[in-house]
C-alpha cells in the first residue's frame, strides 16, 4: 500500500469516527464544557494479528493526540480507551463488553480482524453502541437490516473477489486453485471465492486450507499444483501467506 492510500485510510477513519461521535454517540447526553469525550478501541496489539493491530493502535493514538492539540471537539478533549484482544475472539468479546458496561464509551473503533469483529457484532447491536470495524468481511455489515450499529472502513471481500474474477475473465483464466487460512478473513474470503466463481465461468480445481500459524504449506501446494490450475489465489493474512509464494 503506498503512502497516499495510507493517508486516505487515516482520513477515512477520522471522518467516520467524528461523524459517529458527534451524531450517534455523544449526542445522547449533555456534557460539561470541559468533560472528555470517550472513545473505545479494541485492536489485536499482540498475537497473530499484531502486524495489523499495533499500527492501528498507533494511528488511533496519533489522531487523538492531533485532535486534542487543536482543542478537542467543540472544546471537549478526546479520551481514547484502548484494549488488546490478543488476536482472540473470546478476549475481544470481553474487551468490548468492558468498554460498553464499565467504561461506558458511546462509540468503539475496531476490532482489527474479521473473526474478532464477527464475534462482537451482536454485542454492539444489542447495546446500541456504534462500532467501526477495521476488518474486511462483508458479513460484518450484512445483512444490512440487522446491522444498524456496525460499520467498517475496509473494502468488502466480495467486491475484491468480483474485481479479481473480472480481471481473470479478461485474461482467459477459467481454472484456478485457491488457498485460504483459518482466520475469519480467510474463511469469509473463501466463501466469496466459491460463491462467485460460477458467475464468471471460473472452475475451482483445488480448495486448500491452512492455519495462520502453519510453517509448511508443501502438502497444500502439491495438491494445487497437481490439479494444473491456470492461476492460484491465496486468501489469507499474516506471515504464513508468504510460504505460498
Amino acid at each position: 500500500m503506498n503512502q497516499a492510500k495510507r493517508c486516505n485510510g487515516a482520513r477515512t477513519w477520522v471522518s467516520v469516527l467524528l461523524g459517529l461521535i458527534l451524531v450517534a454517540g455523544l449526542g445522547r447526553s449533555a456534557l460539561a464544557a470541559d468533560k472528555a469525550y470517550k472513545v473505545g478501541a479494541v485492536f489485536s496489539i499482540t498475537g497473530t494479528g499484531s502486524f495489523l493491530g499495533e499500527p492501528e493502535k498507533k494511528t488511533a493514538e496519533m489522531i487523538a493526540e492531533e485532535i486534542n492539540k487543536k482543542g478537542g471537539i467543540n472544546g471537549h478533549p478526546l479520551e481514547l480507551i484502548i484494549y488488546d484482544d490478543e488476536s482472540d475472539s473470546t478476549k475481544c468479546n470481553l474487551a468490548v463488553k468492558k468498554l460498553i458496561k464499565t467504561d461506558k464509551v458511546p462509540v468503539i473503533i475496531g476490532p482489527t480482524r474479521s473473526g474478532e469483529s464477527l464475534a462482537v457484532v451482536s454485542v454492539a447491536e444489542e447495546s446500541n453502541v456504534p462500532m467501526i470495524s477495521c476488518a474486511a468481511s462483508f458479513k460484518i455489515v450484512s445483512p444490512i437490516e440487522s446491522r444498524k450499529w456496525v460499520y467498517k472502513v475496509a473494502g468488502s471481500d466480495s467486491h475484491v473477489v468480483e474485481k479479481m474474477y473480472e480481471y481473470m475473465k479478461s485474461k482467459g483464466i477459467q481454472k484456478i486453485g485457491i488457498m485460504s487460512d483459518s482466520t475469519g478473513f480467510g474463511s469469509s474470503g473463501r466463501e466469496e471465492l466459491l460463491r462467485l466463481a460460477p458467475e464468471y465461468g471460473i472452475t475451482i480445481l483445488a480448495d486448500e486450507r491452512f492455519g495462520d500459524k502453519d510453517t509448511d504449506l508443501s502438502a497444500q501446494l502439491t495438491k494445487i499444483r497437481s490439479s494444473q490450475p491456470q492461476a492460484i489465489v491465496s486468501w489469507s493474512i499474516g506471515p504464513t501467506q508468504v510460504l505460498s509464494v
